[in-house]
């Protein structure tokens, strides 16, 4: 993974996404008998797992290797899911997580989400659609792409790095909202439904509440600026020219 502390260059992201295996998937998990079980799955699904027993182990190993995606346990001793999770996208990584968890309740998995993980799959869970889920997460592993450049009024996008400037200010994005600018940003002047935005941003596995869209519109116009997220009722949302 890309180590540095710093938001990572277009050049830094290049050199990460030409590295992937988008095969091979890394399971930090505590619990021996469930890392067992999910590697055995995974290997059943044809993909290639690695495993860490504690967040600790599990940061160091993300940061070493480029993985296709990252399954994450929350409850563990020492550094727990939501603090490797904040910690590797602080550090700018763009791997795609899944969290594991048996906690319940829908605060813990906005939590999760508000900290930059991709998805969240609650225990006991299925094993088809543990795989499901990890197929969904490795079909949205960066590839290696020219640069682009996505422009609306005073936004600027730049789709490799993942970066956003407005009036030539750099502008934090998580990897969702990140993602979900991107959506919009291709859009144009046609809105795009909520549904589509699920769809789009969430994938076509997920399975959760689809107000989340709402909660994420609301980050963006934190740091965008209310005015620049359009809501035209009935149709749906774009950025203001």
């Amino acid at each position: 993974m890309i180590r540095c502390k710093r938001r990572p260059t277009a050049a830094d992201v290049k050199e990460h996404m030409e590295s992937i295996d988008s095969s091979r998937v890394l399971v930090v998990e505590d619990d021996e008998a469930i890392a067992a079980l999910i590697r055995r799955t995974l290997s059943d699904a044809g993909l290639e797992s690695d495993h860490a027993a504690n967040g600790l182990d599990g940061l160091w190993m993300a940061r070493e290797n480029a993985y296709g995606a990252m399954l994450l346990d929350i409850l563990m001793p020492g550094m727990n899911g939501y603090e490797v999770c904040r910690t590797l996208r602080d550090e700018g990584s763009v791997l795609p997580i899944l969290m594991l968890t048996a906690k319940t309740g829908e605060y813990d998995e906005t939590d999760g989400l508000d900290l930059g993980a991709d998805d969240y799959l609650r225990k006991p869970f299925s094993t088809a659609v543990l795989v499901s889920r990890v197929r969904a997460l490795l079909r949205r592993t960066p590839t290696v792409r020219q640069s682009e450049i996505l422009e609306r009024g005073s936004i600027v996008f730049d789709v490799n790095a993942r970066s956003c400037r407005q009036n030539e200010h750099e502008v934090t994005l998580t990897t969702k909202e990140a993602t979900l600018l991107e959506a919009l940003l291709r859009s144009g002047d046609q809105p795009m439904s909520r549904d589509q935005l699920v769809r789009q941003v969430w994938g076509m596995d997920f399975d959760g509440d689809p107000n989340v869209v709402d909660v994420y519109l609301g980050y963006l116009r934190k740091k965008l600026g209310k005015e620049r997220i359009e809501n035209l009722r009935g149709v749906g949302f774009r950025v203001k020219a």
